[in-house]
């Protein structure tokens, strides 16, 4: 793999990741939820959705440690909705961000990072990615050694 694959690392700390579990899979009810965390003021970052089985599906999605409360708030009004919704929270998370115009036609970059932090014992908690882009929430214990390992591989200034 070429030198210059990633190009920059960005690094977001105060991270919570939120969970919901058995949600109908239904459009209309994440459009729903969404919607409500949206009008609560909340900005969601990175969001994730598993194939729907048995009618339902698990989104976990992350905001602002500091919008953390306010979340929880607004998603308790949804168990009434939704009796079989599980609501998993964990907060003081980073997000890591490797971006590279060259992973657009590069196979193994995502291979390579998660070989990277696999050897540095990092667990990776969620994960997105766009054609140039994959961001990965961490442990924010293990985010200096993240980092270093990151630039080190994948040698970024």
């Amino acid at each position: 793999m070429s030198d210059n694959t990633i190009t920059n690392l960005t690094v977001s700390s105060y991270v919570s990741l939120i969970t919901l579990d058995s949600i109908p899979n239904k459009t209309s009810v994440l459009s729903e939820i969404f919607t409500t965390i949206s009008d609560a003021g909340i900005n969601i970052d990175m969001i994730n959705q598993t194939a729907p089985y048995r009618g339902v599906v698990n989104v976990s999605f992350t905001i602002s440690d500091d919008d953390l409360a306010k979340a929880i708030t607004v998603l308790g009004q949804f168990k009434k909705k939704i009796p079989d919704l599980r609501v998993e929270v964990n907060s003081n998370n980073t997000k890591l961000s490797v971006y590279g115009e060259a992973m657009r036609n590069m196979p193994g970059v995502a291979a390579k990072l998660f070989t990277v932090l696999a050897e540095n014992d990092i667990d990776i908690k969620l994960v997105t990615t766009s054609e140039v882009d994959i961001s990965c929430l961490i442990y924010e214990k293990d985010t200096a050694k993240a980092v270093e390992a990151i630039k080190e591989a994948f040698d970024i200034l």
